[in-house]
């Protein structure tokens, strides 16, 4: 729709104050950047570069220096006269950006274009378009499917469910104060926990209690937990690095289920009864599978959601 190649159903698309519902595609002055990247095999770089501009009939001194400057800006300037069968993933994928950003677009598509690279060329290249973004000031659109990607890149996060919008917030806004089970679930590597709770108080002693885990609330939560009710089921959210192992006072034991060495932290699954739990440990944490540990809740990083609309409770 932003691209014009479909018409929304309902609303209108602003470019700035300009609403661009009617215009064609050839006049939104778009660029894209395509998953597979779209690239001409039968052109040279240069001329997959300058293509947009040869449509706009741009003269040819001009479109030689602004193919020039772009393949400088990505890095790409020593292949100008291969083909795309030539060149790597990342290679072609620097030619794709070049193409799209040498018309100056007021406004910039990427369709997840990192989807085809390799682990090590993805990192490299986040970087790379970010600070290209950046350099140059165009609005960027990035479309993933990846949550680390929209994390690292992004300056607002739109999160899609089912074709409907469930969070739009700045990332560390997303990471930090979910609104939604889904946004909770979904950003973040390794996922937030979730346990379903039950408020409970005694003696004046607020808690959080589930199967196999009670958890006393202090002065900070336990008003808030009162004020939504004592008695009321709830969904419990807790990140893994929000879990100490083997803590002076404990919430639970765990039995450990597995443990995989990250290099800096280790990632241990848990299961406490029947619910399974990830939490991320010291590089120096020792346990045997089958073993028991216990754990305690970082108290400040609890969520709570309900459980039937699954949006958060404490806001």
């Amino acid at each position: 729709m932003l691209a014009g190649l479909y018409k929304p159903t309902a609303g209108n698309i602003r470019f700035g104050d300009k609403v661009v519902n009617a215009l064609l595609p050839k006049d939104r002055n778009i660029g894209m950047v395509f998953q597979s990247y779209a690239l001409y095999p039968h052109m040279t770089v240069f001329e997959n570069i300058v293509f947009p501009l040869r449509l706009q009939r741009t003269p040819d001194k001009q479109m030689r220096e602004r193919a020039q400057r772009m393949a400088e800006l990505v890095q790409i300037q020593h292949l100008m006269d291969r083909r795309p069968g030539q060149l790597s993933g990342g290679q072609q994928q620097r030619v794709a950006l070049s193409r799209a950003l040498v018309k100056e677009p007021h406004l910039l598509l990427l369709d997840e274009p990192l989807s085809n690279l390799d682990a090590k060329l993805r990192i490299t290249m986040r970087g790379e378009i970010k600070r290209l973004q950046k350099d140059l000031g165009i609005t960027t659109i990035f479309v993933t499917h990846d949550q680390l990607e929209a994390m690292t890149m992004a300056d607002r996060i739109a999160l899609m469910k089912d074709g409907k919008l469930v969070a739009y917030s700045q990332p560390h806004e997303l990471y930090d104060h979910p609104r939604h089970v889904f946004a909770a679930e979904f950003i973040g590597s390794p996922p937030m926990n979730f346990v379903r709770v039950r408020s409970d108080e005694t003696d004046g002693r607020v808690t959080l209690a589930g199967p196999n885990i009670s958890v006393a609330l202090d002065g900070g939560l336990a008003p808030k937990v009162k004020t939504l009710g004592i008695g009321r089921e709830m969904i419990m959210g807790i990140r893994p690095e929000d879990i100490n192992l083997e803590p002076k006072a404990a919430d639970a034991q765990a039995e450990v289920y597995v443990v995989e060495p990250l290099g800096r932290d280790m990632l241990v699954s848990l299961r406490i009864g029947a619910t399974p739990l990830l939490a991320l440990a010291p590089s120096t944490f020792r346990a045997d599978i089958g073993s028991s540990t216990a754990l305690s809740l970082v108290r400040a990083k609890i969520h709570l959601f309900d459980v039937k609309t699954e949006e958060a409770l404490l806001s």
